[in-house]
């Protein structure tokens, strides 16, 4: 019977990602038998409420305002834009939506302020709701949870160390420090990373490492495989490929045995034998719809097509946590405070960024 356990070193998971294939996935699929239904698979819908011009200068994003990629910006969206998508979302078989904005971090005012009637409006339709909103306080993060938040996501991105390679305008222990945040309310927490990106093996077992010495471990996990676009430093990386998910997705699986797996961005890359193949080796959660914020992402029927195909059916809404109750925004015992947090922003900067960031005011100045 396999334990959940706190202590793993970064040797240890390098010798479980490197075993022969399969044996890593036998290993794999039994355990996640053990505390999972392997013909299940729970299925989110990811909509940016708010796209474009993001302050932060990670690498892999076509949101951020420094490089010229072909996202096109948009201001908050109303409640009713967003409850029109969450019904759409539930009608195809998504039990959770996921709402994203490209901010570095919550600020409150009027934008918080209808993120949190989004919240309460998506928990009444009787669906997991889950927020990516940057960094968040104690108190926005207990705002959040009154409203009705099922999870909050923030990953982890990658190792500490190659993440200095990665992003330079935030620092890894304010994403921690995020994820002890909401650690402090009922609300679940959603943190993985993104393999592609240049980084080592070794850099993924750090990021697993880092993940799994969480206590509790996050609910969620999600593994993106990058989608590399033109105008980010990142557009010349090579694709993942699909060996590497898949030792990634059961890697993840043995050192947390009851986290949802979640495959992520990269599924337009895969095919149906390799998305088959990560399903085996413990994934049990999929982002559904054309699009995961900017980037493309399988069409839903194509996806439903595949699950009667493999014989998957959907996870049902509040299987894994009970549903939590809604405090109406004249009720709640929290009030805005105001807070101007002092976030790090390290001194450091990375080659590939600025380089992107010089291509994108030539682009812009000569036209």
């Amino acid at each position: 019977m396999s334990v959940t356990r706190h202590d793993w070193t970064k040797q240890e998971i390098l010798d479980i990602y490197n075993k022969p294939l399969m044996d890593l996935l036998y290993e794999a699929a039994s355990i996640h038998r053990e505390h999972h239904n392997p013909n299940t698979v729970q299925v989110s819908t990811l909509l940016s409420i708010k796209t474009g011009g993001c302050p932060e200068d990670c690498g892999y994003c076509p949101q951020a305002a420094r490089y010229h990629t072909d996202v096109e910006g948009n201001d908050l969206m109303s409640v009713q834009q967003v409850k029109a998508q969450a019904l759409r979302a539930r009608a195809s078989g998504s039990s959770r939506v996921c709402m994203g904005a490209a901010w570095r971090n919550v600020k409150d005012g009027p934008e918080f302020e209808n993120v949190l009637e989004m919240v309460r409006t998506i928990n009444k339709l009787e669906m997991e709701v889950c927020c990516t909103l940057g960094m968040i306080t104690e108190n926005q993060a207990q705002r959040l949870a009154e409203a009705g938040l099922y999870a909050y996501n923030h990953n982890l991105d990658t190792s500490e160390e190659y993440y200095k390679e990665v992003i330079s305008t935030r620092g890894y222990e304010d994403r921690l420090q995020t994820i002890d945040n909401v650690r402090k309310t009922n609300v679940t927490v959603c943190s993985g990373g993104i393999i592609g990106m240049g980084e080592k093996v070794e850099d993924r077992a750090g990021m697993l490492v880092a993940l799994s010495r969480l206590n509790p471990q996050p609910e969620s996990v999600p593994i993106n495989a990058l989608v590399a676009v033109e105008g980010t430093p990142m557009e010349e990386e090579k694709p993942v490929a699909i060996w590497d998910m898949i030792r990634m997705v059961a890697t993840t699986r043995i050192i947390m045995p009851k986290t949802q797996v979640r495959l992520s961005a990269g599924r337009t890359d895969m095919s149906r034998e390799g998305q088959a193949m990560c399903f085996f080796a413990g994934a049990n959660s999929i982002f559904a719809g054309d699009k995961l914020l900017t980037t493309p992402n399988p069409d839903v029927n194509e996806d439903m097509e595949m699950f009667s195909l493999l014989g998957l059916e959907p996870q049902k809404p509040f299987v894994k946590k009970a549903q939590p109750e809604t405090v109406e925004a004249k009720d709640s015992k929290f009030e805005a405070l105001g807070e101007k947090p002092k976030w790090s922003r390290p001194d450091h900067s990375i080659e590939r960024n600025e380089a992107a960031k010089y291509k994108s005011k030539k682009i812009v100045a000569d036209k």
